[in-house]
């Protein structure tokens, strides 16, 4: 599979070849959801808690003997039932983590890589350099690769020139291309990558040997 590279100015600069393994998966909605609600489950901390009756202050003594009073049988101030007693059934320290084969997950993310393809919603730059924090430059970098609406930038090795070009524009995350995951990839509309990212991506997920032309 070849598609089309951009320069900065978005003018086309050559080929490169892709991956099938990669770029080339079939769509599985179902295996997609369920890598999303996993690293959405594995991102909560699930610290929330309550404090049992065993667990608020107060005495335990019984308030008043259990017969003969015409009133309804009580036990101490702690009771559920009474103003600051305990919680009945309220949340407690829990792992909402969920596993999934390593398998799966792989395949999850070749199912978005392949569908960004297929929906025309990948752009590949031939790298993506600045000197410096430059927003407005980014701006057009997105604006000539027809990039009008959320964008998932791609890169290779770490560049703070280039994360901090991007922080200030809305709907705009730039990342290493070996952190993509699910859940980004589905926040953003456009992925632009690079074509040393491209490389790196099928390095992890994929299986062909391809080549720039």
């Amino acid at each position: 599979m070849q598609v089309s590279v951009y320069n900065a100015e978005g003018t086309v600069v050559g080929q490169i070849d892709l991956d099938e393994s990669v770029f080339g998966v079939p769509m599985n909605e179902s295996l997609v959801h369920q890598a999303m609600v996993r690293q959405q489950a594995n991102a909560r901390v699930g610290l929330a808690n309550t404090k049992t009756r065993s667990e608020v202050s107060g005495s335990t003594r019984k308030l008043y003997k259990q017969k003969h009073t015409g009133r309804a049988r009580s036990g101490d101030l702690r009771s559920p039932l009474r103003r600051h007693g305990g919680i009945t059934f309220g949340p407690r320290p829990r792992s909402y983590r969920q596993g999934m084969p390593k398998k799966m997950r792989r395949l999850a993310i070749r199912c978005l890589l392949s569908g960004k393809i297929t929906d025309g919603e990948l752009k590949i730059i031939d790298s993506l350099q600045m000197s410096g924090p430059k927003t407005k430059e980014m701006v057009n970098i997105l604006k000539v690769l027809g990039v009008d609406r959320s964008a998932l930038i791609a890169i290779s090795s770490p560049d703070a020139n280039v994360v901090r070009s991007a922080d200030n524009i809305n709907r705009t995350k730039v990342v290493q291309a070996q952190l993509l995951n699910v859940v980004d990839l589905l926040s953003h509309k456009n992925l632009i990558m690079t074509a040393d990212a491209v490389r790196v991506v099928e390095k992890l997920w994929g299986t062909g040997q391809v080549a720039v032309v």
